[in-house]
């Protein structure tokens, strides 16, 4: 089996990489983060103090990092990833980021003699912890090919859409229906609370119809329990429809309704919820219309 180097063990990247030892892949591991790195070795992981490090002792390399920023500065930077890295060697970003970030960090590794793929993820930490989560990749099919067994370690579907940068692509495409299916259901859950129907059996009711969803299934039952625990947190959410905007804006797409809910985020956000699940999202309209939606 490869040698796997892993950078970014926080709420998705933690469990990813618990999933990669579980199945018997040699890992090496870097963060800031020293708890969870403790966590990790503990488990059966070697440590390291660098991204170069890690990319010294690894084939592949994995990064789940929060932004654009983070992800340039981990490989292009000083003991960054391409300082340490072999001809040869995979990066494989599973950062949400710029498509156009992706592009230029590709083209970069791919001047040291190194391949990379965009792999961003959806399904939140719970599909993380069950290694269910969907990957959306952007790369050469041949690499990919390589490194689909690993993927699908992490996730319960791996899809290769395209060049490099088409992985982010897809992922903001995600990102945009996930945010307004959560606003759609905040509205909903509010007015069925507001006109003295029980949100709950609202729920129940139309679960199994065109409104049912996967979104709808993941957030209604922990907002009837007012539980905004970061699954994925509105600061993340907001970071990825700025990304999508930008995109969007570039190629001559208008965005009105993921305009609105960037704005509703950016509320809660001065509100002091930006590290807040973001099916926290209903406490926008609860806040309106001084209304909880929670089970009776």
């Amino acid at each position: 089996m490869e040698k796997i180097g892993f950078i970014g063990l926080g709420i998705m990247g933690k469990p990813m990489a618990k999933n990669l030892l579980k199945a018997g892949y040699e890992l090496v591991v870097h963060d800031i983060n020293r708890a969870a790195v403790k966590e990790l070795v503990e488990q059966g992981a070697a440590e390291e103090y660098s991204s170069k490090g890690v990319a010294e002792k690894s084939e592949i390399i994995i990064t789940m990092l929060p932004n654009s920023p983070d992800v340039k500065e981990v490989i292009l930077g000083s003991n960054g990833v391409l300082e340490g890295a072999k001809k040869g060697t995979i990066i494989i970003d599973m950062s949400s980021i710029a498509p156009l970030v992706s592009k230029e960090v590709a083209a970069a590794a791919r001047k040291k003699g190194v391949e990379m793929l965009d792999a961003p993820v959806s399904g939140g930490e719970p599909k993380a912890v069950e290694g269910t989560i969907a990957i959306m990749v952007g790369g050469p099919e041949e690499v990919f090919n390589k490194v689909k067994d690993i993927l699908l370690v992490m996730g319960s579907s791996a899809v290769l859409v395209g060049e490099i940068g088409s992985g982010n692509v897809a992922k903001l495409a995600n990102q945009v229906i996930v945010a307004l299916n959560i606003a759609a259901m905040s509205e909903a859950m509010v007015l069925a609370t507001r006109a003295g129907v029980d949100p709950e059996r609202v729920y129940q009711a139309i679960r199994g119809g065109l409104a049912g969803s996967t979104v709808l299934d993941a957030k209604v039952p922990l907002a009837l329990e007012g539980n905004f625990k970061p699954g994925f947190r509105i600061e993340l959410h907001i970071k990825d429809l700025m990304n999508a905007l930008d995109t969007a804006h570039a190629v001559g797409v208008p965005l009105p309704l993921s305009s609105q809910v960037m704005e509703i985020m950016q509320a809660l956000k001065v509100d002091g919820k930006a590290g807040d699940d973001h099916g926290g999202i209903i406490q926008f309209y609860e806040k309106l219309s001084r209304t909880k939606v929670r089970r009776k």
